[in-house]
């Protein structure tokens, strides 16, 4: 008789953001004339710009005659998207990183699951509190921590690094030291990011230790100051520690066409083994690469019309970001993140509990959220709002919000 992975038995429910949409169906369909205002996942709301729309039909039209044609991709990616990303996003700023460390994927979110495949399950994880639930769930899907407590909101065997007002949202070191380490910057849920000299501290710790840093970068593409970096390769050493994601979801509107990559550098190893060619093992037998048509379109972000035109996207988000906070702290609620990150945290007020004030919001102002407890225990008591809708209906949000 067939068994199943009884590890998967120990996660808490379904995912957060399918328990959100659950709710919001439930409480559309008692009330079909609501208009409810949806800044709760990070989905994009604009189109994807012109001169990648340019690019998909080009690459769709080759497909239509035999000497232009393309099958399965190569592995790690087509060479012109992987020499791409090699000198836009890492050498232009004096990043070591060259085209065969880059492995181009369908999303950052598959490689922030996947990643760890190539891991031990001996492992000790260290996550941030709260955390994006994809690294704590696929860790426990992978049997590395023990059951969950619904006491702490944690798993037994885990390491949580708290995120709070008090450390301006920023983990410091863990008193039990990992093997493993998750970090985002730009940070999801709580929109803070950390200095370049703070970066370098989380690299010296890792080599000093013999840890693995897991980096992801997603939302680098909203870092609006200079002392923030983009990447973890900015800093001192860390070739030799750090693994990063990326995604074209969020800077690029990719989230409907699915692209990312994972850098894996050569240097990195355990012992004399190379994580670049456990990786490389790993993603040529259980991927068949990202379609040639959407890798098209990834380049075109890197030609200086694509860079004008995603910057542009970009800032559109961050206005929302602004509206939203600034509307918010004018009102007078606790708010941080909206500089460099797409997030807006908020305080829910008094000692309304998260999903409470998920409920009231939804009831009351007919605008959706994301609840912080979903994120991590620590996240009790705040409440996520995304800038990736419509600038008009992001408006009419905080209208309803501060009106509530």
């Amino acid at each position: 008789m067939f068994t199943i992975n009884e590890n998967y038995l120990k996660l808490p429910g379904s995912y957060l953001f399918s328990d959100i949409a659950k709710k919001i169906a439930a409480y559309q369909q008692e009330n079909p004339e609501k208009e409810i205002i949806r800044l709760g996942i990070g989905d994009v709301t604009q189109p994807l710009a012109p001169v990648i729309i340019q690019a998909l039909h080009s690459a769709v039209e080759e497909m239509a005659h035999g000497e232009t044609f393309h099958g399965y991709a190569p592995d790690k990616g087509y060479g012109f998207l992987r020499e791409a990303i090699a000198k836009n996003d890492f050498q232009d700023r004096g990043c070591r990183i060259d085209a065969d460390e880059i492995f181009v994927s369908d999303g950052a979110k598959c490689d922030s699951g996947n990643i760890q495949e190539i891991l031990a399950l001996n492992n000790k994880i260290a996550v941030c509190d709260p955390v994006y639930p994809v690294y704590v769930d696929t860790n426990v899907m992978a049997g590395r921590t023990g059951g969950y407590n619904p006491k702490t909101q944690n798993f037994d065997g885990m390491i949580y690094m708290p995120c709070t007002a008090q450390n301006g949202f920023v983990p410091e070191f863990p008193k039990e030291t990992p093997d493993v380490l998750y970090l985002c910057f730009p940070n999801n849920p709580t929109g803070a990011a950390v200095t370049k000299a703070q970066l370098q501290e989380w690299v010296d710790y890792a080599n000093r230790n013999g840890i693995l840093i897991i980096y992801d970068a997603a939302y680098e593409a909203y870092i609006t100051q200079e002392e923030v970096p983009h990447s973890i390769y900015e800093c001192e050493g860390a070739q030799t520690c750090a693994i990063e994601l990326r995604s074209f979801s969020k800077n690029a509107g990719f989230t409907g066409v699915r692209l990312g990559y994972t850098v894996v550098p050569k240097e990195l190893k355990s012992g004399e083994i190379s994580l670049n060619a456990l990786w490389a093992r790993r993603h040529g037998t259980k991927y068949n690469g990202a379609p040639y048509i959407v890798q098209k379109a990834g380049a075109a972000v890197y030609t200086e019309e694509g860079k004008a035109q995603v910057k542009e996207q970009v800032a559109y988000y961050m206005r929302n970001a602004h509206a939203i906070y600034n509307g918010l702290k004018k009102a007078g609620y606790t708010v941080s993140g909206g500089v460099n990150a797409p997030y807006v945290w908020l305080k829910t007020p008094g000692n309304t509990t998260s999903w409470d004030f998920f409920d009231q919001l939804l009831k009351t102002a007919n605008v959706v959220g994301t609840p912080g407890s979903g994120f991590g225990a620590h996240g009790e008591g705040y409440f996520r709002l995304s800038a990736f809708g419509t600038y008009e209906n992001t408006l009419e949000a905080i209208d309803r919000i501060t009106k509530m």
